[in-house]
């Protein structure tokens, strides 16, 4: 599974129907309206490399409202629970 996080600057205007219409998008997990210097996040998973081709130029940048987008493909996910359970398994670093 490919995970990707996806930075879209949008109109401000249109953010909220811009956010739905990405959200309903198949391969789309969440999507984040923010304050900051992008003004909607979305998270991705596809089973390959090439479904991002598909889903992010070609459906999520075609969005109405959508003025361009930013792509990061995760390479590892960390989570506070992950560091919990590896403390619990006796795995501490050296």
């Amino acid at each position: 599974m490919i995970t990707a996080i996806v930075l879209i600057n949008a109109e401000a205007n249109r953010i909220p129907e811009a956010a739905q219409a990405i959200a309903d998008i198949e391969g789309v997990t969440e999507v984040y309206s923010c304050a900051g210097d992008v003004d909607l996040i979305a998270s991705v998973h596809v089973a390959a490399h090439e479904d991002l081709a598909d889903l992010i130029p070609a459906k999520i940048g075609k969005v109405p409202g959508v003025l361009n987008t930013d792509t990061h493909i995760a390479f590892r996910s960390y989570s506070r629970a992950d560091t919990d359970s590896a403390f619990e398994l006796g795995i501490e670093g050296a």
